[in-house]
């Protein structure tokens, strides 16, 4: 299945394709729906956005982007499960070098706590 997938596909049908090898029937639900949210998001904030064009710049601005509206933990999830992926990727040779190094974790402060009583 992933041997079909070319330097010039979008981004988000090679992290479709990814998890649907690599991560179907080997997580519980709960996981797998936290991957395909991440999908979502990857598709409304990076529609066109190519593997060959994946650099750190581009992967930055995508976390970037995810940080605005996510708290700071919620966007290290995102970073971690999309960098599973895209260290496959680079070592499949669609992407010439991990754009997730060094990557910076933003987000929102978190909203304060409520107390039970």
């Amino acid at each position: 299945m992933l041997n079909n997938i070319n330097k010039t596909d979008y981004f988000h049908y090679y992290y479709s394709l990814w998890i649907t090898v690599y991560k179907e029937g080997a997580i519980r639900k709960v996981t797998m729906d936290k991957y395909l949210l991440t999908l979502s998001w990857i598709k409304r904030l990076a529609p066109e956005l190519r593997l060959c064009d994946v650099t750190r710049i581009t992967y930055q601005n995508l976390l970037n982007d995810y940080a605005s509206v996510h708290e700071r933990q919620t966007t290290m999830d995102f970073h971690h499960q999309l960098k599973g992926a895209i260290l496959d990727a680079v070592d499949e040779g669609l992407i010439e070098r991990d754009p997730t190094r060094k990557a910076i974790i933003k987000g929102k402060n978190p909203k304060p706590k409520k107390l039970s009583i």
